[in-house]
């Protein structure tokens, strides 16, 4: 996948959270750090242009080896307390990362919450929906998908 098709598809994703939030007048987008994050920003990039909404971003950090140990989240879970959220990270292998951070963030209520990933590789072995997506990639399991955002060329791979 490369820059071109990266950038068409976060002008998509932003246009579907804006769709499903018109009525909403503040959006959190939380990236799930680190290539969760940078996706997250350029998506606010795009939804800045085409949305009224205060959009937000926020970092969640989850340990992915141990998603029971020490969850970081950048904001107070109050400041997103009956608010709009989407959930964002690059790509979904099994969920577990994405399971953890809803039910993190599920402490709380909320207007609306979604997720987006930019690769659905269709190998999830926990319960998670995701909402907007940019492309579903059927690999094999020894596969590994790898995004790279760098400032002039991103790109995803396949090793």
């Amino acid at each position: 996948m490369n820059q071109d098709k990266i950038d068409k598809i976060i002008k998509r994703i932003a246009f579907q959270i804006h769709e499903n939030n018109q009525n909403e007048s503040e959006i959190f987008l939380i990236g799930i750090h680190k290539n969760g994050y940078i996706l997250s920003k350029l998506i606010q990039k795009e939804l800045k242009t085409i949305s009224n909404s205060k959009i937000n971003l926020c970092c969640l950090k989850i340990n992915k080896k141990n998603p029971f140990k020490n969850i970081e989240f950048d904001f107070d879970l109050v400041q997103i307390k009956n608010k709009s959220i989407v959930l964002i990270d690059d790509v979904l292998n099994s969920g577990k990362t994405l399971i953890y951070g809803v039910k993190y963030l599920l402490e709380i209520p909320l207007s609306n919450f979604n997720t987006a990933v930019l690769i659905d590789r269709n190998h999830k072995k926990f319960p998670i929906k995701i909402d907007f997506k940019g492309i579903s990639l059927s690999t094999s399991i020894k596969e590994n998908v790898n995004v790279v955002f760098d400032k002039n060329k991103s790109y995803a791979i396949i090793d």
